[in-house]
């Protein structure tokens, strides 16, 4: 199966968990095709001024691929930089949150892992 990329609808959530903006997502795969295990695996956009707030994972943990741009990003408190290549690990019962580090676009794989 192939889904190509001019198939994917750009979705636009305002105020991600309670942040400022908005976050521009792409589906790469749909909950359904990955048998189950995972939430979401979404190719996402943060534009100047837009963040992902803070929120805590219940019954399931998420991981980042940072693609491109700075983002400063919330580990459980610790406020970090992270840049493209790095990846980040929010376990079940643990919070983060990432917005675009000083004016710059930030650009980022989501994917959210069912614990059980």
């Amino acid at each position: 199966m192939i889904t190509r990329n001019a198939d994917r609808e750009i979705s636009v959530r305002e105020h991600a968990f309670g942040g400022t903006g908005r976050m521009y997502g792409r589906v790469i795969a749909a909950e359904q095709t990955m048998y189950g295990k995972n939430r979401l695996f979404n190719h996402v956009c943060l534009e100047p001024g837009d963040e992902v707030g803070w929120h805590v994972h219940s019954g399931d943990g998420e991981v980042y691929y940072i693609l491109s741009g700075e983002g400063e990003y919330n580990d459980n408190g610790d406020v970090t930089t992270v840049y493209p290549g790095d990846v980040t690990w929010t376990s079940d019962g643990e919070g983060h949150s990432i917005k675009p580090a000083a004016g710059g676009r930030l650009e980022f794989i989501a994917l959210v892992v069912y614990s059980k």
